[in-house]
């Protein structure tokens, strides 16, 4: 009987080796900054929240550039992986693409870089991983057949309106 699971699949022997390396490096670099001595400035949503700086920042990024069906989910006390999913709608290929470079650019001239990205290429579904925030830009197809807002259904979220 083949071995199967979470162990196997982040082992080097499973589908994906690098999978054990990357979770160690972000558990490093979380830990890291809550042991630091620097505070993380955030602010307070229109819905009362308080977020990150560089989240609050990645929200205007997102409606700079027309992002549609913005939602986001706290994963507080939910996920140790992260904190916040900012869950965001391109209206194409090309529109995906747009956004997540925006974000990605003006993050990284505020000194904000992601520990990991993936699928900027393809456009279908881009995710920007922050360590205390990952942000997914989705094509809307992509965004359908995920739903990650169902299956993190538990976590309170503050939907944002689009911009006209």
């Amino acid at each position: 009987m083949p071995v199967v699971g979470l162990d196997y699949a982040l082992d080097g022997a499973g589908f994906n080796g690098s999978g054990r390396e990357r979770m160690k490096d972000q558990e490093s670099a979380r830990a890291a900054r809550s042991g630091s001595a620097e505070s993380v400035e955030t602010v307070q949503l229109e819905g009362g929240m308080e977020v990150p700086a560089p989240l609050a920042r990645a929200i205007d990024l997102v409606k700079d550039r027309k992002g549609r069906d913005m939602l986001l989910l706290d994963l507080r006390g939910i996920s140790n992986a992260t904190d916040y999913f900012l869950l965001v709608t391109g209206t194409s290929d090309t529109h995906v693409k747009a956004v997540a470079d925006h974000v990605l650019e003006e993050l990284r001239d505020d000194g904000v870089k992601p520990m990991h990205v993936e699928g900027l290429r393809t456009g279908r579904w881009v995710l920007m991983d922050y360590i205390d925030f990952v942000v997914h830009v989705f094509h809307p197809a992509a965004r359908e057949f995920y739903q990650l807002e169902r299956l993190w259904g538990d976590a309170p979220t503050v939907a944002f309106a689009d911009e006209s």
